[in-house]
């Protein structure tokens, strides 16, 4: 079975998607992409994605798939670092990055408005017709290769353990358990994705969407009426939205809420950032009990899952860990901590094969702990084995000797009218050692007062954790992952400063 894609004004069914993925793994295969082999993929949503996924199962290549809005310099180590062997690309995006792209490596472009093939890059669609089905031997399928941002030096590519072939039905019943419980996918169902592909999480979803789904509808970017009206209008029942993106869609005024039937809606799946429970609260009362929170990276896969029931019973839980799943959690000493002591959270799912860093096994070795790994975040376990997240080790603020979590601010700092994004982070205090500081993101249009702001946080949080000073930037830059640069920003103001790590 292959669902079938939408996307805009395009739909293609299974069964057409499912040769395109055969004759791009022969196009491929043609161009000397052989198996273990990377693909480069630069591209905003689009349903060529489709394509590399199934061509990718086919091949047994990895995809790497590169955030559009990065420069240059950012691509050159990304296209390097990975070893791509060939390169799919917006032709509007190769003028930015043509020199990035190292000799020898062939360009696939694919047209847009505006924007025809250059010369010297091929045209992807009219290749694409000419290429002959795969007809090599099967082999073990591969997917994405995601890069992460970590909290320190260059981001680190993820690339996962093929599966042998003798274990694989197996393994991927495992795998797939694990994926309904987690993202909601389950044969035949109808699925959504308005979230950029160049994530790791949306990557996985619409793998997963295209295997095992009925139909899955791409949306070019994020948009919350355009969401609603997708949901109704394909009778959507699974949808992925991030913490941020419920935000935005509780600022619909209801009038424009009540339009749309929502009724379809069987699982909502939430990755990427812990969601604040009055947020997720405010969710299930306009979806209903549908609201899922998954605790997950790139490295270790899907750990644990929150219900709506359990949103209800513990609020703020990020759940317990799906079928095998571990979750632990120690100390500095690597001594387990007591419930509802905060430490250091350790995970494994052996659902999942065992990854390693591109070109950095050390990195990934430093990680590991009894063949657990840590990405840093700091979190506990209540006693009835519920997992809480509270931040990254790296972004604790100690303030006057008190434990501060920005994350905690942030979930509150981000339901303010007006407000798009934020960040908050420790800055140096002569006094107390750091003192809090936030910086926030304006919706367009909107004027956005600190003193105003100040006053807001302080009914709602203790006084500790309010930050002294708000700084309105109208754009927050991003790392390379997507996510918000806060160690950028921070680093700024602990320049020439000694600072814990």
């Amino acid at each position: 079975m292959a669902a079938d894609l939408w996307f805009e004004d395009l739909h293609r069914g299974g069964d057409a998607l499912l040769a395109r993925g055969a004759r791009l793994a022969g196009g491929l295969r043609a161009l000397g992409v052989g198996e273990g082999d990377v693909v480069g993929v630069l591209l905003r949503n689009d349903p060529a994605f489709a394509d590399i996924v199934h061509a990718c199962r086919i091949a047994g290549a990895y995809y790497c798939p590169i955030n559009w809005h990065f420069t240059a310099e950012e691509v050159r180590f990304l296209l390097a670092d990975s070893g791509a062997r060939a390169l799919i690309v917006h032709a509007g995006l190769l003028d930015g990055v043509r020199a990035a792209v190292p000799a020898g490596v062939p360009v696939l472009a694919l047209a847009e408005a505006g924007a025809p093939v250059p010369a010297d890059a091929i045209d992807y669609d009219h290749w694409l017709a000419a290429q002959p089905s795969y007809d090599g031997p099967r082999v073990a399928p591969r997917g994405h290769m995601a890069y992460t941002s970590g909290t320190t030096g260059r981001p680190k590519g993820v690339l996962r353990a093929p599966i042998p072939l003798e274990r694989l039905d197996a393994q991927l019943e495992r795998m797939r358990s694990v994926v309904a419980q987690t993202m909601g996918i389950v044969p035949g169902c109808r699925a959504l994705m308005a979230a950029p592909l160049y994530h790791s999480a949306p990557g996985v979803f619409i793998q997963n969407a295209l295997q095992m789904g009925e139909r899955l509808v791409l949306c070019a970017r994020f948009d919350p009426e355009q969401v609603l009206a997708l949901v109704e209008r394909h009778r959507i029942d699974v949808l992925y939205l991030v913490p941020i993106m419920y935000v935005r869609m509780l600022k619909v005024p209801p009038e424009v809420r009540a339009r749309y039937d929502l009724s379809s809606l069987r699982f909502v799946a939430s990755t990427g950032a812990p969601c604040a429970p009055e947020v997720k609260r405010a969710m299930l009362d306009w979806f209903g009990p549908v609201i899922h929170e998954t605790y997950a990276s790139s490295e270790a896969g899907m750990i644990t899952v929150a219900t709506p029931a359990d949103a209800a019973a513990k609020p703020g839980t990020a759940g317990r860990a799906v079928d095998d799943g571990e979750v632990r959690i120690l100390d500095e000493r690597g001594s387990p901590c007591a419930p509802g002591e905060i430490g250091l959270v350790y995970v494994r799912q052996p659902a999942y094969p065992d990854f390693t860093y591109r070109n950095n096994e050390a990195a990934r070795q430093a990680i590991d702990r009894g063949g657990l790994v840590s990405l840093g975040d700091m979190g506990y376990l209540d006693a009835d084995g519920y997992l809480f997240i509270c931040d990254r080790a790296s972004d604790m603020v100690i303030s006057g000797g008190v434990n501060i979590y920005p994350a905690e601010i942030e979930h509150e700092l981000v339901r303010y009218p007006g407000v798009a994004d934020c960040v908050v982070f420790g800055v140096p205090d002569d006094e107390y050692g750091e003192r809090l500081l936030a910086m926030v993101q304006p919706v367009p249009g909107a004027g956005l007062e600190e003193g105003a702001i100040i006053e807001w946080l302080r009914q709602r949080l203790s006084g500790f954790k309010v930050p002294r000073t708000i700084v309105v930037e109208a754009q927050l830059p991003r790392d390379d992952t997507g996510k918000l640069a806060k160690r950028r920003l921070r680093d700024k103001y602990w320049e020439g400063r000694a600072r814990r790590v």
